[in-house]
């Protein structure tokens, strides 16, 4: 993983609640949702602000969500942090991650999540 990757988490435990929350943190952050985001245009939006939408994987329609944003450096991580709450459905979270990694998203384990600040 280099430092300026964009990575991916599971931020829930899978399988355990009806909602799922999926972290995005990195500088293509807000890019990579917005590009499978229907609803207002993310990169346009401020900072702590939620957004009710849907996300697709072309034309189909994968879940229904909540974007959270968290524009750098008012995050946490001090970089982009994007936070999808979606159905806890573990196919839905699967449809998910795939999509961004996809797009070039690095998987970050849940056991890592707990070695940083992610």
């Amino acid at each position: 993983m280099q430092v300026q990757d964009t990575i991916i988490a599971l931020a829930t435990p899978q399988g355990v609640g009806a909602i799922a929350v999926i972290r995005l943190s990195g500088p293509d952050a807000i890019r990579m949702c917005n590009g499978v985001f229907r609803g207002k245009d993310l990169e346009k939006q401020d900072s702590h602000t939620i957004h009710f939408g849907t996300l697709r994987d072309g034309e189909r329609i994968i879940d229904e969500v909540l974007v959270s944003l968290f524009i750098a450096p008012r995050s946490f991580t001090k970089e982009n942090v994007v936070e999808i709450s979606t159905h806890g459905s573990s196919y839905i979270i699967q449809q998910v991650l795939k999509l961004f990694l996809r797009q070039g998203a690095v998987w970050l384990s849940r056991e890592s999540l707990h070695k940083g600040p992610f």
